[in-house]
């Protein structure tokens, strides 16, 4: 089966797409039917889970009012990944990915309905539980998606993919998070989580009508062993892929990078909710969780625009996104009210967005397609393990009397780890200063 992105008959590569003109957007989405359509789904799918965190925010709230409790939903939401991603993988480069992603959305729509039958401080532990299961199946359906880009787009499209990817999910999340704070309060938490079951089931009939070519797997030298049949060679083979390849071991490190410092995301919930005076129920984290996304929107086109889309440009941007993190997160920690704190939030989850997108744009670009499903779900099974222990100590230390505002300096000082480490390998690294084949070509 032709894996090409265009339709059958198409001989001729498209033009171009500058990421820094926005026309390049809508020429991607008029122009490309099939991408397109994972991107609807995709749209629907990320608003309601916006929808589905900030309803859990307010219920954890309501039942406990501790930060300790949002952090075990984080950490539920996160330990999948790190413990189910080499299956995921191998998942992917083996099964129709279409087929996979429907079948996640479709029992994540029948996961989510459960959460309504939370309704005592006793049953917190239905919470966890059903994030579990919810991740659990998302760490299935993220690989297939990610793979997926590059089998629907033509080379030239991906930067332009890519971007829209990232701002979409980030406009979801303003949206999805103000919304959800706003349905929250109003209607109560019960109907956003209604309305997040729903946006799956419209994902997955999206999906339905999708054609995606399914990657031929490599013929068997050999009778199939007992390896074979549970994925162990499968994974074995990504592994020694990833070794031989340095450039590409390096940017899987990237996110995980981020994550040393992703107990953040439960200081949001915890400044939102605690340290700001914001009226209602779900106000507060629902506008810091929007300013977050507003922020990784305009993040990786602002970074390919002023500092260049070429290979050696977005390295450089992925180092420099570590530092914007560092000094915006630092200010956010002295910020007297929610007002003066938002466009800092903004500030900095720009930088974690770069490092996101460009991360993921160059992984796709240098990865072969059958190996690509087992790459990126090594990356999440080592971001969400990250993301996992600082999420814990994050939680433990509030629980032990550390102030919010003393947890958040200790969090945006340690994005200098990462930053001066990755700055040093572009420096040192060859492969890092080179540029890609096509962009030699442009």
């Amino acid at each position: 089966m032709s894996h090409s992105p265009r339709a059958a008959g198409a001989n001729q590569a498209p033009p171009y797409l500058p990421v820094g003109n926005w026309r390049s957007y809508k020429t991607i989405l008029t122009d490309n039917a099939r991408f397109r359509r994972l991107w609807l789904a995709g749209v629907i799918s990320q608003l309601g889970n916006w929808f589905n965190y900030i309803a859990i925010f307010v219920l954890l709230n309501q039942l406990t009012g501790t930060g300790h409790a949002v952090s075990w939903f984080l950490i539920a939401k996160f330990i999948p990944s790190a413990i189910l991603g080499p299956a995921a993988g191998v998942l992917t480069d083996r099964l129709p990915r279409k087929t996979l992603m429907i079948a996640c959305d479709l029992v994540r729509a029948g996961i989510v309905l459960c959460f309504l039958l939370v309704k005592r401080p006793d049953q917190v532990w239905m919470v966890y539980t059903l994030a579990l299961v919810q991740e659990s199946l998302w760490t299935f359906f993220d690989p297939a998606r990610r793979a997926s880009i590059p089998n629907l787009c033509h080379p030239h499209e991906l930067n332009v993919a890519n971007a829209l990817g990232g701002a979409t999910w980030s406009v979801m999340l303003a949206i999805g998070a103000a919304m959800g704070g706003f349905i929250s309060a109003m209607a109560g938490w019960r109907t956003a989580i209604v309305i997040d079951a729903v946006t799956f089931l419209i994902s997955a009939w999206l999906l339905a009508g999708l054609p995606l070519p399914h990657p031929k797997r490599q013929p068997q030298p050999q009778k199939p062993t007992w390896r074979d049949y549970t994925g162990l060679t499968d994974l074995a083979e990504g592994c020694r892929y990833v070794i031989a390849n340095r450039q590409v071991g390096a940017l899987l490190l990237v996110k995980s990078g981020w994550a040393l410092s992703g107990g953040i995301f439960v200081l949001l919930t915890v400044f939102g909710e605690q340290v700001f005076t914001v009226p209602g129920h779900g106000g507060g984290s629902g506008i810091l969780y929007s300013f977050r996304g507003i922020g990784a929107a305009i993040g990786p086109i602002l970074a390919w625009r002023y500092l260049g889309e070429g290979h050696h440009a977005m390295h450089r941007s992925i180092g420099l996104s570590f530092f914007v993190a560092c000094a915006a997160y630092l200010l956010f920690s002295q910020a007297p009210t929610i007002l003066k704190a938002a466009p800092l939030v903004l500030l900095g989850h720009m930088g974690g967005s770069v490092q996101w997108v460009f991360s993921t744009n160059l992984l796709q670009r240098m990865v072969p397609d059958r190996f690509r499903g087992r790459v990126f779900a090594a990356e999440m099974a080592l971001l969400t393990l990250v993301l996992s222990l600082s999420t814990y100590f994050t939680g433990a230390a509030l629980d032990a009397g550390v102030v919010p505002r003393a947890a958040m300096i200790r969090l945006a000082l340690i994005f200098l780890i990462p930053g001066i480490l990755w700055t040093a390998y572009v420096q040192l690294s060859p492969d890092a200063q080179k540029e890609s084949p096509e962009e030699v070509r442009r």
